[in-house]
Formats: structure tokens, sequence, C-alpha cells
């Protein structure tokens, strides 16, 4: 049987309603929620969702207030930030994908943004797992050598002027990033010129990193143009008291000329990076990924 494809809207406790689609199996055996990247809407993750599903796990996808199919008429005067998104936008899709698959493993997948938000979300606790895709703090500086000029460029250049003209981030335009609400790209841009990122940037988020405990993958990619190894190593040594397994992967030792920021998502990647790489992390396993993958390190407090 085929898994059910279900698109609604989800109410976060602050009333705001965001779009979301659920794939779920006839019996799931476990949990799966998407969160995605800065500017990227969830149908670009839904090869993955529906190929999860068909591994018998519930997944959902979803967009933040002010992005994708959330994205209201005017995104000029539209509130959102990306502690919104993280304590409304996420802890309601947790909440609601644990209701739609009760008493099984839940599971985070987070690509980039998606990946630094977790200690920022009422409920990160019912996670069993956390996998992080191509994440790691922002800050710039540490940021891979061929994004440098661009960044230097958006956070110099373009967001502050443009923003505070036009009342929100014309990413589309400009070819960066996206469209984004004035509260996300303000914030955003406080945390990418701090050495700390959103640990530096933000009161308490230290603390909030360092109490996560559940185990946290990450799978990163030595020809990202946007997350140097740097950013990945320092984004994660906040998860200070968490088992922490990162991997950083060769294209070539997957059999792929290319993977980047955005390649691992790819449905043609399905058997050289979801079966090898991701199946194993979400199943608590200790793949021969492991072996393959380089600079591997496994932490545990």
């Amino acid at each position: 049987m085929d898994p059910r494809i279900e698109e609604r809207q989800v109410r976060g406790s602050d009333g705001v309603t965001i779009a979301a689609r659920f794939v779920t199996p006839a019996k799931p055996k476990a949990a799966v929620l998407v969160a995605p990247a800065m500017g990227v809407p969830q149908r670009f993750y839904v090869p993955l969702a529906q190929w999860l599903a068909e591994q018998g796990m519930a997944v959902a996808t979803f967009d933040y207030r002010g992005m994708g199919a959330s994205r209201p008429a005017r995104l000029r005067g539209f509130e959102a930030s990306i502690l919104d998104w993280a304590r409304y936008d996420a802890a309601a899709m947790i909440e609601e994908l644990a209701y739609r698959a009760p008493e099984v493993p839940l599971h985070w997948i987070g690509h980039s943004l998606g990946g630094q938000i977790p200690p920022l979300v009422p409920g990160h606790e019912r996670l069993d797992r956390i996998v992080t895709v191509a994440c790691g703090s922002g800050y710039w500086r540490e940021n891979a050598p061929a994004l440098k000029r661009r960044v230097w460029l958006l956070w110099y250049g373009a967001a502050p002027l443009l923003t505070p003209l036009l009342g929100y981030f014309p990413g589309k335009r400009l070819n960066m990033v996206g469209d984004l609400p004035r509260g996300v790209i303000e914030q955003w841009r406080r945390w990418c010129l701090d050495p700390e990122y959103a640990v530096g940037a933000e009161p308490g988020v230290r603390e909030r990193f360092a109490a996560v405990r559940t185990p946290v993958v990450s799978l990163s990619f030595s020809d990202d143009d946007f997350m140097s190894a740097r950013n990945t190593e320092s984004l994660h040594g906040f998860y200070a008291n968490a088992p922490r397994t990162l991997l950083r992967i060769r294209p070539e030792e997957a059999g792929l000329a290319r993977i980047g920021h955005f390649g691992f998502f790819r449905a043609e990647h399905e058997q050289a990076l979801w079966q090898r790489y991701l199946l194993p992390a979400l199943q608590g396993a200790e793949p021969e990924m492991a072996a393959t993958a380089q600079a591997s390190t496994t932490t545990r407090p």
C-alpha cells in the first residue's frame, strides 16, 4: 500500500498557521521531521520524504512562516524571526507529527539552518535522534573560501541597505538566499557576524545547546561551497553534552562527482547517500560509512 499524503495547515501556539505535508505509511516504525534550510521551500525535500516513507517512516515537511507555501501575500511588514520559526513553527510540527505517529521513535533531519535550531525548539527533548545535513555555524569569516566575498556583500551591503528600504529582504531578485521577512534576515545577520554565531549573539542559547542530550549525527561534505569544515565543527561543538558523530564525506567516496550544499537531497542520490549514510544514522547504527568518511569523529560527553 502506498503511503498516504496529506497537505494541511498546522497552527503554532501563537495562532499563526504554516503549510505542512505529511507522508504516512500504514504502520510507521518511526517518524521523521525534515526541517528546511534558510530560504528553501519544503517541496525541495519531497523526494527524500517519499523515500523515507517507503522505508516505513512517517515523514513531515513544512515551510517556516513567511517562506514557501507559508508566505503571506505581502511580505513587507510581516513579523517573523528565526526564533519564531523554532519556538512556534518547528515546535508545532513536533507536536503534530508525534500525535500522528505515536509510540514510535521521533527523529529530526535538519538541512543547514534546520540543523542549527533544534536546541531552540520547545519539545526537542522528545527527539530520539538528530541528523544534521550540510550544517554548521554561519559565521561568515569561517565560511568556505568561495563564499566569503559573496557573504561580505550580503551582510555589509545588500541586507542592511535594502531590508529597511523595502521592509523585507528581496533575496530572490538578488539570487541571494531568497525573499525573507525583515526580522529573519536581521537576526540571521547578527548571528553570522558573531564568531560564535547564535550562541554568541543570543542570550541563553549556549545553555540551550548544552542542555541537549539527544544523539547528534552530522553529515557534511568536503565540496560544500557554503559550510567549511570549521563551520561544521564550531556549530556541533556547542552540543557539549550530546553524543556527537561528525562525518565529513568526500563526493568520490560516495561514487559521485559533486554533492555540495544541496546535492544530498536529490533523488538520484538515493543509493549513494540516503541508503549508505542517512538510514544508518537514523537507525542509530555504527555505519560502515564511518570508515570511508573524511575526518570522522565520535564524541561522547
